[in-house]
């Protein structure tokens, strides 16, 4: 037992802890009102948090405790009960503000979608780990996207569009086994595209891909590049301009759309869809340097920003720790993904390297799209900050995912 304690990466432990010891203070910060009663109040927000963090150090012990081969054999089926979990909502879920994606047991409720990233993270390991797989080839690329889209397909259904759009984590493990970089360079190009087209119009979006695809012709000119392959390739660009108007009018929700049309400046509105937002932003600019101290802060005592302690918990962080605890929390995460990273390439073992890389990707989304959401950059939409937001389901789905990770590597040796 000693040598499995050892054993263990006591580094990226530390970080979790800081994590979910300094997202607690925020929450309890963010909760903060006139009825308060003592840490362990379980009518608050930041009592039953605690509770949440007592059980997910229960939760953790028992995944260090499994033996690291369960994780291989029984990814499969790991991943089809995720799978009749996020289907069976839409006959036992109950419907919270739009969305059929929580079940409710009395006082507790489970988003399983939270819970399906980790089952999804083991089926891609398992399945790219392979002996016969190859992902230069169509045929396995094929099937690892249907393990991909099929609960992507579900939490749509939900709908939940942000749970959704984090399976894109799954671009990094399977580009780092093998997948060609044209896929990666090809749904960025896409996303710019888009963007692009909103924020500009189609003809000056058009008469950009005309001039990119004649620069790029003259510089590859003295290879003789074949005019056909530039024609076909300007052509799909254009054609994917023309449709993306359709797209965001037929396609996205009405407050997909508003949201999108307030970040790029299209509409202005402080006070309906754009609150959330124009409070947080308030709340983190108002922090300086040194922030106002812990539960201290104007906006967040006086409850301006709606959902705080949940998707908005960093802008606790700006106004009440300032610069330096937004700069410190930032560092952290930074610090936990390089340190997964590290711990990921050197794995002896295929599958548990992509499960790393797997679960670099999905904590690396949650963080680039929470943090961009708060500050603005982003659209808002349903994203946690890992194990910093509010919420049982959220931080028991990320202690999951990082621990059987943490258990994988601690045996990286005597796996096979």
């Amino acid at each position: 037992m000693a040598k499995s304690i050892t054993g263990y990466d006591w580094t990226t432990i530390l970080i979790f802890l800081l994590l979910v010891g300094f997202g607690w203070a925020n929450i309890y910060s963010a909760s903060l009102g006139a009825n308060t009663g003592n840490f362990f109040d379980l009518n608050q927000v930041y009592g039953r948090q605690g509770l949440w963090i007592v059980l997910s150090f229960l939760m953790l012990i028992i995944i260090l405790s499994i033996e690291p081969k369960f994780y291989q054999r029984f990814s499969s089926v790991i991943y089809v009960i995720s799978l009749l979990s996020l289907a069976g909502l839409f006959v036992f879920g109950k419907t919270i503000a739009g969305q059929t994606a929580w079940y409710v047991m009395g006082p507790v409720s489970l988003q399983p979608a939270e819970f399906a990233k980790a089952a999804t993270a083991l089926a891609v390991a398992k399945y790219v780990s392979g002996i016969q797989v190859n992902l230069k080839e169509f045929e396995h690329q094929l099937k690892v996207f249907v393990i991909i889209s099929l609960p992507v397909l579900l939490v749509m259904m939900q709908p939940d569009a942000g749970s959704a759009m984090i399976y894109f984590a799954f671009i990094f493990p399977l580009y780092r086994e093998g997948l060609h970089f044209a896929y990666l360079l090809l749904g960025f190009f896409a996303a710019i595209l888009f963007v692009a087209t909103l924020a500009f119009g189609i003809p000056w979006v058009i008469g950009g891909i005309v001039v990119i695809g004649i620069l790029m012709f003259l510089k590859n000119r003295k290879r003789r590049p074949n005019i056909l392959k530039y024609l076909f390739f300007m052509a799909v660009a254009m054609i994917f301009s023309l449709s993306v108007n359709y797209v965001f009018e037929n396609v996205f929700k009405q407050h997909h759309r508003d949201r999108f049309n307030i970040v790029l400046g299209r509409e202005v509105d402080s006070r309906g869809i754009g609150y959330n937002t124009n409070q947080s932003e308030i709340a983190i600019g108002s922090g300086g340097w040194l922030g106002k101290g812990w539960t201290e802060g104007t906006q967040t005592k006086g409850h301006f920003v709606p959902e705080q302690h949940t998707d908005y918990i960093f802008s606790t962080v700006g106004e009440e720790w300032g610069f330096l605890g937004s700069s410190f929390v930032i560092i952290l995460f930074i610090l936990l993904l390089l340190r997964l990273l590290y711990l990921a390439e050197r794995q002896r073992s295929q599958f548990n390297r992509v499960y790393g890389y797997s679960v670099i990707g999905i904590i690396f989304m949650h963080f680039l799209v929470n943090i961009g959401m708060v500050i603005g950059i982003f659209p808002t939409v349903g994203i946690p900050l890992p194990f910093f937001s509010y919420g049982g389901s959220g931080l028991w789905a990320f202690t999951i995912l990082l621990f059987i990770f943490i258990k994988l590597d601690a045996e990286r040796i005597s796996y096979i």
